[in-house]
């Protein structure tokens, strides 16, 4: 299809990438917001579900740049984090071009259902993780960027268990190393798209401006807030996630 949508939905796209972003970086299920948007406006699934990586680059770009000058040092360890993530980004986006069907719906809410409980039942910081707690934890790190390249909704659910339940991070840790790992694998992704579907760049470039700014901000209030407000953001980000999805299945 053409590299265009009509006007109007150009600035719509922009508010709910903002809305998305400061979803993302707090939590997760920020692209819950977003695809739907591209959807309505007739872009096929497997479009929509490219185009959208754009804003996922550009918003943990920010949200790397903020966390950074707030004195966010362990780049080298979250890099190597985010290996196990890009192993497994690549399989599934070379799934992810040929996605559709309804049973997705229902497989979100019960990873949804499954990470919410994990994170309940942690207390507010976890213990460090003997050498077979942290190949559980890489292995779940593959899982999640399985999920992430197949469909970027809801991955930052899987990774916060896997980082606080597992890894035994604190969640304001928690959240800058998602957006390390998130990134490189978010680029394979979508050069994957690129090369077996198609990109809508216009599109993408409008949502990369919302989520951007949505980005900033919420990589702003988990330095200055901590983890209260991260952990209410995620459960009521999970909680609308779900109704949404059985709402909608």
């Amino acid at each position: 299809m053409s590299d265009s949508l009509p006007p109007e939905f150009l600035p719509l796209l922009a508010l709910a990438g903002c809305a998305a972003g400061f979803l993302n970086v707090m939590a997760g299920g920020g692209s819950l917001l977003t695809l739907p948007v591209l959807l309505l406006a007739g872009v096929p699934a497997p479009i929509a579900n490219g185009t959208l990586r754009i804003s996922i680059v550009a918003q943990n770009l920010v949200a790397l740049g903020t966390f950074r000058r707030h004195g966010f040092s362990e780049l080298k360890e979250a890099l190597f984090l985010s290996l196990f993530a890009c192993a497994g980004a690549v399989g599934g986006a070379l799934l992810g071009v040929r996605m559709s069907g309804p049973w997705f719906d229902r497989i979100v809410v019960l990873t949804m259902v499954v990470c919410t409980l994990l994170i309940l039942r942690r207390g507010k910081t976890g213990k460090a993780p003997g050498t077979g707690r942290r190949w559980l934890g890489y292995a779940a790190l593959v899982f999640a960027g399985a999920w992430g390249g197949f469909i970027q909704v809801g991955v930052g659910f899987l990774l916060m268990p896997a980082l606080n339940r597992i890894l035994g991070m604190d969640l304001v840790r928690v959240n800058m190393y998602k957006v390390v790992i998130i990134l490189p694998y978010t680029v394979l992704a979508l050069a994957i798209f690129a090369w077996q579907s198609e990109i809508l760049w216009l599109a993408g470039l409008a949502l990369a401006l919302g989520n951007s700014t949505g980005g900033w901000l919420g990589a702003r209030l988990t330095v200055s807030k901590g983890e209260p407000l991260i952990r209410a953001v995620f459960l009521v980000a999970v909680a609308a996630m779900a109704a949404s999805l059985l709402l909608r299945g």
